[in-house]
């Protein structure tokens, strides 16, 4: 799937709890004998955080998957970990309501794993990411101590917020088990503009303009290059309902009213044209066709494996960097064998780029090339060597580049007080 060798995992034991004690009583049976436990949820990172390295004993939170209760007045929502986020979406829609997190991976994916990565995903210029839509947890220590913070509230000034050092820390700390969720109410007016560019710069001045104009209906930004495109073209067969340029973004708006949406999105399309910013565009609010052009952006990943193997990178940089590794890594690769395509993709609004290189089978050669330049790159932007799919196996030796000496070792000092013995989610996250 695109994975490389080393995140082939190994374990002969999966336990499957469904509750938040039977959690706590195979923490604390595994402490007290030394076991080590890899959580796993519906397994979709992309850096080996999910796959037992040493035979740990695998915790898979896919039987807890009750909903508890769906508010309809303060929208919120209280689930276990191991709901699959499509699945909550659907259950939200019968209120009114609609998940604040949206992933091309929400078929599969539970909303604990999402919690412990801290994902962002395609809603989070409109939305905010997870530190700020969870309004409590329930998680279980390394001793098999359940620590319950399940607050409802939206506003809890007393001490300490300790949920959030739950969240994105990988399962290193604490497994999580439940979760309340503030979900915002369902858009009763969605548009979704598909545009042609012919440069990065114009991308920017595009994303400004929208930032604008549109303000409080804005709810998702994307940029993706043509070579990204091309996977789900000419790879999945897909149809683009635009001709071919250097660049395309989708902007999608969420309102009260379709009326007085599009009449905005229509102004902000006829000023974009008329400066040339734009070279061509569509726009749309028929479900259908939406989907379609949603397709072109959630099965990117799909397209890709057909190219062979993928080097997958997930970074954060200032948005006026976005795209500039792209054309950088393209120029250090070029003539480099076994290459298919260098290309870059991802969250525009929130300066996270999805940056890949397919070739046709993996090559030590070209991941050499690769790492560590593209995290010493990021680290001199004053990037994010990891944006929403958290440090896992692949990266522990890289967080330097993106966390102070001082920092790390504080990190360390919490997982030593959490989980003292190590058991939890060893070799991920944190240096040796």
């Amino acid at each position: 799937c695109g994975f490389e060798p080393i995140f082939l995992g190994y374990s002969r034991c999966v336990l499957k709890p469904k509750t938040t004690e039977e959690v706590a009583k195979i923490l604390a049976f595994c402490n007290n004998n030394r076991i080590a436990v890899c959580p796993q949820g519906g397994n979709t990172g992309l850096v080996g955080g999910s796959v037992p390295v040493f035979d740990e004993i695998v915790l898979c939170t896919s039987q807890m998957n009750t909903i508890y209760s769906i508010n309809d007045t303060s929208g919120v929502l209280v689930c276990q970990a191991g709901c699959i986020l499509e699945n909550l979406d659907k259950a939200l829609e019968e209120h009114g309501l609609m998940m604040p997190l949206d992933l091309g991976a929400k078929g599969s994916c539970h909303i604990g794993g999402n919690l412990s990565t801290n994902a962002g995903g395609l809603r989070l210029l409109r939305y905010g990411n997870l530190h700020g839509t969870v309004l409590g947890l329930e998680a279980v220590k390394a001793d098999g101590e359940i620590i319950d913070l399940l607050s409802t509230l939206k506003k809890d000034n007393t001490g300490f917020h300790l949920k959030h050092l739950f969240i994105g820390s990988e399962g290193a700390l604490g497994v999580v088990t439940k979760v309340a969720i503030q979900c915002p109410a369902k858009p009763k007016a969605t548009n979704l503009a598909f545009l042609g560019l012919e440069s990065f710069s114009h991308i920017l001045k595009v994303l400004k303009k929208a930032k604008g104009d549109l303000g409080e209906i804005l709810a998702s930004c994307e940029m993706i290059d043509q070579s990204t495109l091309d996977v789900c073209t000419c790879n999945l067969k897909l149809k683009s309902p635009l001709a071919e340029f250097p660049f395309y973004m989708l902007i999608e708006t969420h309102g009260s009213s379709d009326a007085h949406d599009q009449e905005k999105l229509n102004l902000f399309l006829e000023d974009v044209m008329l400066s040339k910013l734009i070279l061509d565009g569509i726009v749309t609010n028929e479900p259908s066709k939406m989907k379609n052009i949603w397709d072109l952006r959630e099965r990117i990943t799909e397209g890709f494996v057909r190219d062979g193997y993928v080097f997958k990178y997930d970074i954060s940089l200032p948005i006026e960097h976005f795209y500039s590794l792209v054309p950088v890594m393209r120029e250090r690769l070029a003539g480099t064998e076994g290459i298919v395509r260098v290309s870059g993709y991802g969250h525009l609004g929130d300066g996270n780029v999805h940056f890949q290189v397919s070739c046709k089978q993996f090559s030590n050669e070209i991941l050499h090339q690769i790492e560590p330049f593209v995290y010493e790159y990021t680290s001199k932007l004053r990037g994010s060597i990891s944006a929403e799919h958290g440090i896992g196996f692949r990266k522990p030796k890289y967080i330097h580049y993106s966390k102070s000496p001082e920092s790390i070792v504080i990190m360390k000092e919490l997982k030593k007080m959490f989980d003292p013995n190590g058991i939890l989610n060893p070799y991920k996250v944190l240096p040796m």
